[in-house]
């Protein structure tokens, strides 16, 4: 069974970055599809990104287009999140989540996923 563990969020200014790392610590990642999920208060849940098991294929939500990308290091056992030109209303709580099952083609549904962090909180100000 995955522990989904997240690093790397904080508070940033708009317009700078962070990178959200995704690990467990016990267990291979290389075979699971990797999403990451972002809640904010008074929004609905949102699948930000995700890689896929097969050949590390990419998708992404349309309002992290060209800002954010997803990448895997199986060296590291890590599927990390780079986001840049962060706005305000990338504030959230961001979750990765894992799977093994087929993600396509609605990769951003939550409930595809078995596994799930507890989350890093990401807050942008203006």
């Amino acid at each position: 069974q995955l522990q989904l563990v997240e690093t790397g969020g904080g508070s940033v200014h708009a317009g700078g970055s962070l990178t959200l790392s995704c690990v467990d610590f016990d267990h291979s990642l290389g075979h699971y599809s990797i999403a990451w999920f972002r809640q904010a208060p008074g929004k609905d849940d949102e699948g930000v990104s995700c890689i896929d098991s097969d050949n590390d294929n990419t998708y992404y939500a349309d309002s992290v287009k060209g800002r954010f990308t997803i990448s895997r290091d199986n060296a590291r056992n890590t599927v990390s999140l780079e986001m840049h030109s962060l706005e305000p209303e990338d504030s959230a709580s961001y979750y990765c989540a894992a799977t093994d099952r087929p993600i396509q083609p609605h990769w951003a549904r939550p409930l595809l996923y078995i596994y799930w962090g507890r989350g890093a909180q990401v807050t942008v100000s203006s």
